[in-house]
C-alpha cells in the first residue's frame, strides 16, 4: 500500500467502535500531515479509484496536492464529488483542484485521471453522502478534512468524519486544515 512504511502519512489502525475512532481523531487534531484510519471493517485493496467529496469550505482544496501525489504515485481516478450547493464556494474550490492537477501534470509530463461528479446533498450533507455512495463510486480510497473546530453538533453528536469512518467499507484519509486558513467568515 502507498501509505505503508511512508513517514510522510500517518496510518491509524483501530476497531470500528465509537470510542477508538473519536480518541484517535483526538489525537490527530494538530497532526499536520494526513492520516489514514482502516478499521476492522474494511476492505484494504490497491488503489485505483479515490473519492474527494468538495464541499463550500476553502480548505477543501488543500486536498488537491496529496490526491495528486496519490494518483501520480499509484495511478489511481481521482473523483471529485462537487457538493450540490446554491452558492459557487464549492465549484470554485473544484475548479481550483482541477487547476492544480491540471498544473501538477504540465510540470510533472504526467497523466492525472479525475472527473468532477455532481453530489445530491450540499455541503452540510456531503460527507454523508460521500459514506453511503460507496458502492456508486467504487473507490479504495475516501479523502475528507478533518474539522477545524468542534461545534455544539459535533460534541453531541460526533464529528461528521467519525461518522464516515463507522460507516466506510474502504481506508478514510483526514487531512487537516492549516491554520492559516481559518477564517470566521467562509
Amino acid at each position: 500500500m502507498i501509505w505503508d512504511n511512508n513517514k510522510d502519512i500517518r496510518l491509524i489502525e483501530c476497531t470500528n467502535a465509537t470510542r477508538p475512532i473519536q480518541r484517535a481523531l483526538d489525537e490527530c487534531r494538530e497532526e499536520r500531515r494526513p492520516y489514514v484510519f482502516i478499521t476492522n471493517t474494511m476492505n484494504i485493496k490497491p488503489l485505483h479509484r479515490i473519492l474527494v467529496p468538495v464541499s463550500m469550505l476553502e480548505e477543501e482544496v488543500y486536498k488537491a496536492e496529496i490526491c495528486s501525489y496519490l494518483a501520480r504515485k499509484t495511478g489511481a481516478h481521482i473523483i471529485l464529488l462537487r457538493a450540490h450547493d446554491y452558492g459557487s464556494h464549492a465549484k470554485q474550490n473544484t475548479n481550483r483542484i482541477v487547476t492544480h492537477l491540471r498544473g501538477v501534470m504540465e510540470r510533472t509530463g504526467e497523466q492525472i485521471s479525475y472527473e468532477v461528479v455532481e453530489a445530491q446533498k450540499d455541503s452540510f450533507s456531503l460527507i454523508r453522502e460521500a459514506s453511503e455512495r460507496q458502492r456508486d463510486f467504487q473507490h479504495d480510497l475516501l479523502v475528507l478534512t478533518a474539522s477545524r473546530e468542534y461545534g455544539l453538533d459535533d460534541i453531541l453528536f460526533g464529528p461528521p468524519e467519525r461518522h464516515a469512518i463507522k460507516r466506510a467499507l474502504v481506508p478514510v484519509m483526514l487531512v487537516n486544515p492549516r491554520e492559516d486558513l481559518f477564517s470566521l467568515c467562509d
